[in-house]
Parts: structure tokens; C-alpha cells; sequence
């Protein structure tokens, strides 16, 4: 059996983001839930990237039995009101168990674009890894053209933040190397069947495969193979299938050891 470690249902059922789901895209949402599950997927992490699209994460997550939810605010999502956001997600995982909320984000860092806050996009990231903290809960780091100062950023709390992951890993080996010291995982999705994508390729064979655990962050970042089309949770089967012939291994130990990690990782239901 696999997990989808992260993507966002919710986006793909609805056309404008930062708006709430209606009862109809939450039904449209079952086929997706149920398509993956034909292909082994028997758990799906749905992500938040802002105080709506957390909701919306929630409320799936509330509607179907294998569906999680994680809140957070994006890097990009931060806006002058962030700390008003916060509180009402705060409010959210305070009854994290009736939510059935299992992570703090996507939050982090991202400097990929030239009008971004990287002081607001700091603090923002500080007190999400301390409501993390604060609530036991597992985080998902967004990292973008900002590996210098994520380092910086969790370097404040290695020995604290224990159960953490580097969503769609893009780095290279010292910072492969980081996330081995700070003791998280690293979310590997269809990127890593890019052509060009050697780098990943070399980090995902520098480390060992009990790290690893898989994602699809769909509907974006499609395996090469549906490259072009809108990605989804059961596509988290071709990543399972592709590191397995990357690492010369089988898929059955993929999926093994990389649904192990998530449920650890996640304290999910076995």
C-alpha cells in the first residue's frame, strides 16, 4: 500500500483558489479519492496553503475516511494579515484530532520571486514551526531559492523539531545532508522523473531509502510520463515504480519502507 504524503484535492476540484470548496467539489472529490485507491493508495495527506485552502483541507479530510488534512500558510500566501490567519488555523488544530489534522503547512521559505517579504515570510515560518511544536504535530517545509536561510531557520530548533519533511526536494547534496542531521524526510514526487533532474536522482541514491517518503503535490508536477496533464494522488504509484528502478530494488520495498516512514512521521492509523 502507498501514501500520498501531499497534495491538494482541493485544487483540483475547483477552478479559483483561496475560495471555499462547495458540497458539489466536495463530491467531485471521491472519484479522485477512489481512482487512487485502485492503485494501492490507501492514505492522502491534502495540504494547506492558506487559511481558505485549509479549511477546504479539512473539510475533506472530514468527509473521507482515508483523506488527512495539514494547515499551514505558503511563504506566497503571507500576506499583512498572516498573523490573523495563524490564529484561526491555531483555532483548527487545537481540536487537531476531530480535524483530523496531522501537519503545520506547507510553510517556509521562497525567494523565487521578485516581490516576495523575507521578513514576513520569517516570521511566519518561525510561528508555524512553533505551533507545530507546541501541538505535537509534524512539519512540511517549502523551500525555494532559499536553502541558505531554511538552514538558518531550523537550525533554531534541531534537537526540538524532530518530525518534519522537505517538500518536493530540489536541493543538492549538502543540503541532503542537513536534512539528515535535523532528522526529517524528504518528500519525493514525479519531478524526480525529469530528464534534466539528475540532481535529485544523485541525492535520492546519496540517502538512505528509509528517509524517503512520496508525494504527488498534485494537481502540479506530473510524472514525465502524463507530463502536460493535470497530476493526482494515484499517480503517486508511478514515483513508487520509478525510485524502485532508480535504486534497483523492488516496488513492494518502496512501498514498504516509504509508507512506514509517512505513518511514523504523520503518527497516522495503521
Amino acid at each position: 500500500m502507498l501514501i500520498d504524503t501531499h497534495c491538494h484535492i482541493n485544487m483540483m476540484v475547483k477552478t479559483a483558489f483561496d475560495t471555499m470548496l462547495t458540497e458539489v467539489e466536495v463530491e467531485h472529490a471521491q472519484a479522485i479519492i477512489h481512482q487512487a485507491a485502485e492503485r494501492h493508495v490507501k492514505t492522502i495527506i491534502n495540504v494547506g496553503t492558506s487559511l481558505p485552502e485549509s479549511l477546504n483541507c479539512v473539510a475533506l479530510a472530514k468527509r473521507y475516511e482515508p483523506v488527512f488534512a495539514a494547515v499551514g500558510l505558503h511563504p506566497n500566501d503571507c500576506t499583512a494579515t498572516w498573523h490573523d490567519d495563524l490564529r484561526e488555523l491555531e483555532a483548527l488544530v487545537r481540536n487537531k484530532e476531530q480535524n483530523k489534522i496531522v501537519a503545520i503547512g506547507e510553510c517556509g521559505l521562497d525567494m523565487h520571486y521578485p516581490d516576495y517579504n523575507l521578513a514576513r515570510q520569517k516570521d511566519a515560518f518561525k510561528a508555524q514551526i512553533e505551533l507545530a511544536l507546541e501541538h505535537d504535530l509534524a512539519l512540511i517545509v517549502h523551500t525555494r531559492d532559499a536553502a541558505d536561510e531554511t538552514v538558518r531557520a531550523l537550525e533554531e530548533y534541531k534537537g526540538q523539531l524532530k518530525r518534519g519533511v522537505i517538500h518536493c526536494f530540489s536541493e543538492g547534496i549538502p543540503f541532503a545532508d542537513f536534512t539528515l542531521e535535523m532528522g526529517f524526510a524528504f518528500g519525493i514526487g514525479g519531478a524526480i522523473t525529469y530528464p534534466k533532474n539528475n540532481q535529485l536522482r544523485d541525492v535520492v541514491k546519496h540517502v538512505p531509502l528509509s528517509s524517503l517518503i512520496l508525494e504527488t503535490d498534485a494537481p502540479f508536477l506530473p510524472p514525465q510520463v502524463i507530463r502536460g496533464k493535470q497530476n493526482s494522488p494515484a499517480q503517486i504509484a508511478t514515483v513508487a515504480e520509478y525510485v524502485a528502478e532508480l535504486l534497483g530494488v523492488s516496488v513492494e520495498q518502496v512501498s514498504a519502507t516509504t509508507t512506514k516512514r509517512a505513518e511514523q512521521l504523520f503518527m497516522l492509523p495503521r
